[in-house]
């Protein structure tokens, strides 16, 4: 009978059973490491989901604020227009100035507990979804 010419390569059984149990422990600790990656990437996605929503909300109450403050600019301008000497002149503008500080003071406040929010949301921990 011809000796197979590798038969001196052949892997004993011991270290071929080694070998298989660390390709099968390494292959469970990259399913570990994948799972991880996905959940990580899933909270910023969630995170950064909440960030955009919460940016697009302060954007949207900006552009209202705008809009607002110029509707109050015009109004004001159109009673000047009106205005009869420089006393009625004087307390439009007294008027105007006043509610005006009233509004932007009420707009900045509403706007920074819209982004302390956002910060505080984007902060949170985001519950894990059912698989």
């Amino acid at each position: 009978m011809a000796k197979d010419p590798f038969e001196q390569f052949a892997i004993p059984g011991e270290l071929r059973s080694l070998a298989e149990q660390s390709v099968a422990q390494a292959r469970k600790a990259v399913e570990g490491y994948i799972e991880a990656a996905n959940h990580a990437v899933g909270q910023m996605h969630g995170q950064a989901q909440a960030a955009h929503s919460g940016a697009s909300e302060i954007a949207h109450k900006s552009m209202e604020y705008a809009q607002q403050n110029v509707t109050a600019t015009f109004d004001f301008a159109q009673k000047l227009m009106r205005a009869k000497d420089a006393t009625e002149v004087m307390g439009l503008q007294t008027e105007y100035l006043g509610r005006q500080m009233q509004t932007l003071s009420a707009q900045v406040q509403e706007l920074g507990q819209s982004a302390a929010k956002l910060v505080v949301d984007a902060a949170k921990p985001k519950a894990k979804p059912n698989s």
